[in-house]
């Protein structure tokens, strides 16, 4: 954001020639100079907003800790007494408060942290920093406030805290209603499900890291995938999520929602686990301080991760899947206003997989049910990120981030659906290969200020983003080696420039709103290699209103209304072939929602939602096409229950609904093929003043149609886990066991035209990848 702090005395200028550029269609000569003349407005802006009054006596104003890490504390509530007014920590820690009529203390609490009461006199003493411990965790601990944060965290919190992280690929599970299923030998990324949709590996749902996208755009396997292997689960601190598209500062991809995870700045403990599971699985992880731990103010810290994966699998055919990590993070406080972070993690992977098997082969007796047809699936993939950011205070609490990220990418994946289909001799396998290079910019400026009790909180910011792919390729082969022929091959650059604002308004204690606005500009180029170098290129732009009106009726009960407008970007190559057409189709969303705390040890979380989607895309991978499936409804509703019975003993239970149709087709051949009905997850966990605690949890999802006409039926599934675990101060011993019912259940399914070598013509039938069956894994852990 330097870029344009010279310029500052323009804005007023800059803003008007927007302003006539949008009412004079003369005044507009490309669509480029539109979203340049935009962002270049919206920058100007935030260098113009920090003049303004500075906070004063009449506000509190103060930044909660950690007591074990001194890292700022995110999310805690802070409530003057008497007064009752409230806010919480942002990013930084920071919280304001006006000084309501009579107050003299401040009750500050944070879910698995102890409630601090303190008087005013006692806070300025502290130099206005507020430390909290740890503490068990307790339903008690929640509180409910009229903001968005209440409305769409709380759940996911308590979730994390509760049955923490041990896989960063199942860390999309703490979405309530979100499933995931792989069907290619635990190398590729997982296919996603949720609210309705078949997300494919990420379509409909913008995932990050960091602040770091992980979605890949115009990807050689499928529109927005979403690779989280090159996480380390044990690096992971939070987990946020919210369904639907009602934030503006999440873009593309953002129709069903976003889950964005931030890793941990600092490590309390070095850490060695090893663990070691059925079929020959084994895994090792390490944390290490590179720097003495200290609490000390304005002392850096950094550390490394590595993580090593080795398993045979459990497939007829063994998978033999290997994958590396390395992950380093130095953070710093450089001065009381600025804050520096880099990260830099490298991921390597590779495998083998059966693929998707014909239902009738399993029948026949020809394959066992976790038996191959073509055992030469499988491939490899690589990721290496770079990610800096720097966040700066300034002296009227008001704050900028500015982030800078870099990923290099590399993927090869051999697939045969169709076996020998196409190709009667040599067989159907084709060949999906990309690699890339990812850079990107994201900024924004925080900003809160008072109009007597009436609290506005804004940001606004810019994000830029641009992938180049280089020899993005599908191809058919033989054996992996051999190059049959080739479908696609060819250059892709894709940029998206971005620029947004959101403000929330909480009027009192009762009534807050949220409004947001967001602009999105794409380029999209294809060089295509088959036909001469012919190099298209094809621009568009979409804007995206959101609001939001929350209500506090008590401590026991806050309602929400949410409304908001996003999409999903097609495939660069589609685009230029259609030159524009279905380039950036909207998704119109609602979500009628409560959060309801009739006691102090049960949250329930309930929504009724709506989300039309103007253009559904079928990514026909191994034919390299993009089939537009025209509009699309959906709607259903969503409960989660969080209850503490005792203070040993939590459960909780997710139980979604959806109904999912085509717009223009007539009923009874209107079914969206894969889409999800009915889900439920849910469990108990038992945790002992003895350090010992166990877990048994169950996911349930529906039987579902599995073509338009629902003639074909993909099978649902109900499957058990559990787990048990010791802690203690120095070490920690677990035992996880997933599928304890050993039920033979289908992870993935797809209808899918095929033809066996020994077959006079092609069958259409479900084809799919078993799931787990009884899998036991033993974990040790040291701490030092």
């Amino acid at each position: 954001m330097l870029l344009l702090l010279p310029q500052t005395k323009h804005g007023a200028k800059a803003a008007g020639c927007i302003i006539k550029s949008v009412g004079s269609n003369s005044t507009i000569s490309t669509p480029e100079i539109l979203i340049m003349k935009t962002i270049l407005s919206l920058l100007v802006i935030l260098f113009i907003a920090p003049i303004a009054v500075a906070q004063n006596s009449n506000f509190i104003t103060g930044t909660i800790i950690n007591a074990q890490t001194a890292q700022p504390l995110e999310g805690a509530t802070v409530f003057s007494v008497p007064g009752g007014l409230y806010a919480r920590s942002d990013e930084r820690g920071r919280f304001v408060l006006p000084k309501s009529g009579g107050a003299t203390h401040l009750s500050i609490s944070s879910v698995g942290h102890t409630t601090q009461n303190l008087s005013l006199a006692d806070f300025e003493k502290s130099g206005n920093i507020i430390s909290i411990d740890y503490k068990n965790i307790t339903l008690s601990d929640v509180i409910i406030t009229a903001s968005p944060a209440s409305s769409f965290n709380v759940v996911g919190k308590l979730d994390v805290k509760l049955r923490g992280i041990n896989n960063a690929q199942e860390v999309l599970r703490f979405v309530p209603g979100l499933f995931i299923g792989q069907h290619a030998g635990g190398g590729k990324a997982e296919q996603i499900f949720l609210r309705g949709f078949d997300i494919d590996h990420g379509t409909d749902i913008s995932i990050g890291v960091d602040g770091m996208p992980v979605n890949l755009v115009s990807h050689a396997h499928g529109q927005g995938y979403a690779d989280l292997h090159f996480v380390i689960p044990e690096t992971i601190e939070d987990v946020r999520f919210k369904k639907g598209s009602y934030d503006a500062a999440k873009g593309n991809f953002a129709t069903t929602g976003f889950v964005e995870m931030k890793t941990l700045n600092v490590i309390e403990n070095n850490t060695i686990k090893v663990e070691a599971g059925m079929f020959n699985t084994y895994r090792t992880v390490g944390l290490f301080n590179l720097l003495p731990k200290s609490k000390k103010e304005f002392q850096p810290s950094a550390y490394i991760a590595g993580e090593y994966l080795l398993s045979k699998g459990y497939f007829d055919a063994p998978q033999n899947l290997n994958r590396i990590n390395l992950f380093a993070k130095y953070y710093q406080q450089i001065n009381s206003h600025q804050t520096f972070s880099f990260s830099a993690s490298g991921f390597y992977s590779k495998w083998n997989a059966s693929g998707q098997i014909p239902q009738r082969s399993v029948d026949d007796g020809s394959i066992d049910f976790f038996g191959a047809i073509d055992p030469n699936e499988g491939g490899s993939t690589s990721r290496y990120n770079i990610n800096a950011m720097l966040t700066s205070t300034l002296r009227n609490g008001d704050y900028f981030r500015n982030q800078l990220f870099y990923a290099k990418y590399d993927f090869e994946l051999f697939s045969n659906f169709t076996f020998f289909k196409e190709d009667a001799v040599n067989g159907d396998q084709i060949k999906q290969k990309e690699k890339r290079d990812l850079v990107g910019y994201n900024g924004s400026y925080h900003k809160t200020i008072f109009m007597g009790v009436t609290k506005i909180t804004s940001e606004t910011g810019v994000n830029i983003r641009v992938d180049y792919t280089n020899g993005s390729e599908l191809s058919r082969t033989k054996n992996r080696s051999t190059v049959l022929s080739y479908l696609q091959s060819g250059n892709i650059q894709e940029s998206n420039l971005a620029a947004y604002s959101q403000h929330t308004i909480a009027f009192n204690k009762h009534f807050s709103i949220q409004t947001g606005l967001r602009f999105d500009y794409f380029k999209n180029r294809y060089q295509d290699a088959l036909q001469g170098g012919l190099d298209a290129k094809v621009n568009n732009h979409f804007l995206s209103p959101k609001f939001s009106f929350f209500y506090h009726a008590n401590k026991q009960a806050e309602f929400y209304l949410s409304a908001g407008r996003g999409f999903h970007s097609n495939d660069t190559r589609s685009v230029v072939k259609q030159n524009g057409l279905n380039a950036l189709p909207a998704a119109n969303s609602y979500d009628v929602g409560t959060i309801l705390k009739p006691t102090a040890n049960l949250i329930i979380n309930a929504a009724l939602w709506h989300l039309q989607l103007n253009q559904e895309f079928v990514y026909v991978g191994d034919e390299g096409i993009v089939e537009p499936a025209g509009r699309t409804r959906r709607y259903g509703a969503d409960v989660s229950l969080r209850y503490q019975p005792v203070k040993w003993l939590f459960a909780d239970a997710d139980i979604n609904y959806a109904h999912a149709r085509l717009v223009d087709e007539q009923k009874g051949e209107n079914y969206i093929p894969l889409a999800p009905s009915f889900t439920s997850t849910g469990g108990i966990k038992i945790i002992t003043q003895k350090r010992l605690s166990a877990a048994l949890r169950y996911r349930y999802m529906a039987n579902r149609a599995a073509n338009e006409t629902n003639s074909v039926v993909a099978e649902g599934y109900c499957i058990a886990d559990a787990s048990v675990q010791y802690n203690h101060k120095q070490f920690e011993i677990g035992l996880d066991v997933q599928n304890i019912l050993d039920t033979r259940w289908k992870e993935t399914q797809f209808e899918t035209e095929s033809r066996l070598q020994n077959e006079p013509s092609p069958v259409s039938e479900i084809h799919f990848t078993p799931g787990t069956p009884f899998f036991a894994k033993l974990r040790f852990s040291i701490f030092f």
